[in-house]
């Protein structure tokens, strides 16, 4: 009986993690043509565009797809365009890693799987944080969201 147990706990272990990944990618601005987005210094990315797409980056559907490669640290780009943003008025924003959430496919990763990471952006006087979603694995267009503007260089 043990024995016959050994082999099954693997299976079941294999089954429920492959279930949780879905086999249908959902997100629908991904463009593996965008141009890699200059930089205004090592934690900096330079966005000058504003987009009027009130999905963006606010919907796992849309997220913000920052895109890593061949950097130690695979959230580099997820700080860069953070770093890049200000509040609605000029302000100086502050933000947080606060969850994981949404595997979808992706060729890019060892796992062949990615998962969207969700940021909680504040700044001074705001009354309700912001969550923006983010994509290390994928790239796409990097805009300015609705509700931010480019930070004062």
């Amino acid at each position: 009986m043990n024995n016959s147990l050994k082999y099954i706990w693997p299976i079941l272990i294999l089954m429920i993690l492959s279930s949780c990944i879905s086999t249908k990618l959902t997100i629908k601005n991904i463009d593996d043509n965008a141009p890699i987005p200059k930089l205004l210094n090592k934690e900096t990315f330079i966005i000058t565009e504003t987009t009027t797409d009130k999905k963006y980056g606010y919907d796992p559907d849309y997220p913000i797809n920052v895109f890593y490669k061949n950097t130690k640290d695979e959230n580099i780009n997820a700080y860069r365009f953070l770093n890049a943003l200000s509040g609605p008025n000029g302000e100086e924003i502050f933000y947080t890693k606060v969850e994981t959430c949404c595997p979808f496919p992706s060729k890019r990763t060892d796992m062949g799987a990615g998962l969207l990471d969700i940021y909680e952006i504040t700044w001074k006087g705001q009354s309700k944080p912001v969550r923006l979603y983010l994509n290390i694995y994928e790239k796409g267009y990097l805009y300015i969201p609705v509700g931010f503007t480019a930070k004062n260089k």
